[in-house]
């Protein structure tokens, strides 16, 4: 049974007033789901940050068709803006776990970061386990050591790294998110302790099996769709939600039709309504047949 669960509406954004094109203005009449919300990593992007040209086919097929599609990802924005570019979307950007909503300009919509003690509380834990952390500042990757961990995620997420002597006088007042970068094995054992001791306070997932993330509790994927979906005028069950982490989990439950790809953890495919093939097999394919064929 689809698991309805959802954050609290974020309590920090700007003012913002969307501008439509005349096409998404115009959008068929005939499509039950106006927009989707799409994941990156896992999602339409492989682990070897492949783009298969036919996934790229099928989203431009929704796109024609009139459906706003808005990347939701895990990535800081330096980190997410190549590859929307890249998908030829145009529109918001829900980064940073959705602590953030960001124009491609960089204009921000939302923001609501960790406050530092939190942050702190994440990064002294860390610390006594001898595990890589970071944090953020000003859309820089900052962290305290020069670790192989850091330059894993760097590289993948294709940002600097900048060593700090102290995370806790190089943040500013709030961070966006804190990762955690170990091996899949430690924070598979690691998730349940982070996410009962920050109960209520953090939100705890995983967004690779490599990275465990940290987020204001009001702020998740969830909860940046709603703020988006309620700025554009488009209801919650006329969104799709597509993803295939445990930071996915929520925006896949509070969507109208929520989507996991296929070997996803437990948590995502119960939240989810329907399944489609990851990356280079068919996926986004499927969800473009889908999406033609939910007429009203």
């Amino acid at each position: 049974m689809r698991a309805l669960r959802c954050s609290a509406a974020p309590s920090s954004w700007t003012t913002w007033a969307p501008q439509l094109s005349p096409k998404l203005r115009a959008g068929p009449l005939a499509l039950r789901y106006r927009l989707v919300a799409l994941d990156l990593d896992g999602t339409i992007l492989d682990l070897k940050l492949n783009l298969d040209p036919r996934d790229v086919a099928a989203l431009n097929r929704i796109l024609k068709a009139g459906v706003t599609v808005v990347a939701c990802t895990g990535r800081p924005f330096p980190g997410a803006l190549p590859w929307v570019e890249r998908l030829g979307l145009d529109g918001p950007i829900i980064c940073y776990q959705g602590a953030e909503i960001r124009l491609p300009d960089g204009t921000k919509i939302l923001d609501h970061g960790v406050t530092h003690n939190l942050a702190m509380e994440v990064i002294r834990f860390a610390r006594e386990r001898d595990l890589h952390v970071q944090a953020y500042r000003d859309d820089k990757l900052i962290v305290e050591r020069d670790r192989p961990e850091a330059h894993e995620y760097a590289n993948h997420a294709g940002m600097e790294i900048h060593v700090v002597g102290d995370l806790e006088t190089a943040m500013s007042p709030t961070t966006p998110k804190l990762v955690i970068v170990s091996t899949a094995e430690t924070l598979e054992a690691l998730l349940p302790e982070a996410r009962k001791r920050w109960e209520g306070r953090l939100n705890v997932a995983t967004s690779t099996p490599t990275y465990l993330e940290f987020t204001s509790v009001e702020s998740d994927k969830a909860s940046a769709l709603a703020f988006l979906c309620d700025r554009l005028g488009i209801p919650r069950d006329q969104s799709v939600a597509v993803g295939d982490g445990r930071n996915d989990a929520s925006m896949i439950a509070w969507a109208g039709l929520g989507v996991a790809v296929e070997g996803s953890p437990a948590e995502v495919i119960a939240a989810a309504d329907r399944t489609i093939p990851g990356p280079g097999h068919g996926g986004i394919k499927q969800l473009a047949d889908m999406l033609m064929g939910a007429g009203n």
